[in-house]
């Protein structure tokens, strides 16, 4: 897409801080930092949601995920790692290109991935595992 940040960043168009590139995804640290080492795994396809992409596509993006997971764990060695995939501006997606966020975390560094929990009544969650199941 012409007008994609992430678009111009695969092709080079957009200087970025690279880390990880193979056929199906490039890596590079996240200009706006949640913590030091915050890397995007970007698809090098233009598809806005994770739920849009061809199964082997999904497959290479998340075998770069995991490569570059275990690099920041093995050289920044994290107490804890956050993979995220927001799909939608109503769940934090900015960028409408399928990235993932891998966010490394420590003991004390203020960010909090705790949402509120709902009670959802036994038989609504019969009724919702029914819906969803493929």
């Amino acid at each position: 897409m012409e007008d994609c940040i992430f678009c111009k960043i695969v092709k080079g168009e957009i200087p970025s801080y690279r880390v990880y590139e193979d056929d199906s995804a490039i890596a590079f640290l996240d200009i706006n930092p949640m913590a030091r080492g915050h890397t995007l795994v970007v698809s090098k396809k233009h598809v806005e949601f994770l739920s849009d992409m061809d199964p082997d596509d999904i497959g290479g993006m998340f075998r770069a995920v995991g490569k570059v997971g275990d690099s920041i764990q093995k050289r920044l060695n994290p107490a804890g790692i956050n993979y995220i995939v927001n799909q939608g501006r109503t769940a934090g997606q900015i960028i409408p290109h399928v990235h993932c966020h891998i966010v490394p975390r420590n003991d004390g560094d203020g960010l909090e991935f705790h949402p509120k929990t709902i009670d959802i009544p036994e038989d609504e969650m019969k009724e919702i595992a029914e819906r969803l199941k493929v």
